[in-house]
């Protein structure tokens, strides 16, 4: 059996690299998270998870770390990408993490994601008592990466 995570924090960065995995690296490190093994999960923040900031919280190097995220990577110089993440929660701290990533701004990837934890907290005719929005936008030169991304762990 899997144990359920207990803390969260939101980690956004953006970067250019010689490739488009070197640019999604570079972004990673960019956000902290470039040393974990990141294991993509859908969309759920537990009941009574907390938030943190990445600073408050050592994960060992090579972890494997549930992680909803969204990226993009572009190879056009001058076109501007974005990512971002939301965080929906209720009142008994259980909530939604939306993330979209695309050819926009970082207003413009924040505002979908707002969007997407409203009507997932209509869909589950839930009070949503906490937003939290982050995003990163980056203007590509040769190879640029955004990453926006919500990182559960354990205390």
């Amino acid at each position: 059996m899997l144990i359920t995570p207990t803390i969260y924090f939101v980690a956004v960065g953006s970067a250019e690299g010689k490739s488009e995995l070197n640019a999604f690296d570079n972004a990673l490190l960019r956000a902290g998270i470039g040393d974990l093994n990141l294991v993509k999960v859908t969309s759920v923040i537990p009941i009574g998870a907390k938030r943190v900031e990445r600073s408050e919280i050592e994960i060992p190097r090579g972890a494997l770390v549930p992680t909803a995220f969204g990226s993009i990577c572009g190879h056009r110089p001058g076109e501007t990408i974005a990512a971002a993440v939301g965080v929906g929660v209720n009142d008994d701290g259980a909530g939604v993490i939306m993330e979209y990533s695309g050819r926009c701004t970082r207003r413009q990837a924040e505002a979908r994601v707002a969007r997407f934890v409203e009507e997932a907290f209509a869909a589950r005719r839930e009070r949503l008592a906490e937003v939290v929005i982050a995003g990163t936008q980056h203007r590509v030169r040769k190879m640029g990466c955004a990453v926006a991304a919500v990182v559960l762990w354990y205390l």
